[in-house]
């Protein structure tokens, strides 16, 4: 936040990037098959057994492929 901005005009700017953040970049998404490992990038485990997922668009749900 710049010393000089409004806040009505930074909380205004912050909504909007978090609003783009929360969109869908991609219909798949490979999950690790460990519960342990979830949440992880795949270059910390790349050997790991993963689930493919694919973005159900009528429902909005991540299905299992």
């Amino acid at each position: 936040m710049d010393a000089g901005e409004p806040l009505a005009a930074w909380a205004a700017r912050r909504d909007r990037r978090r609003e783009s953040d929360r969109q869908v970049t991609g219909r798949r998404r490979a999950e690790p098959q460990d519960p342990a490992a979830r949440g992880r990038a795949a270059h910390l485990a790349p050997d790991a057994p993963r689930v493919l997922f694919e973005l159900d668009e009528e429902c909005g749900e991540w299905l299992p492929v």
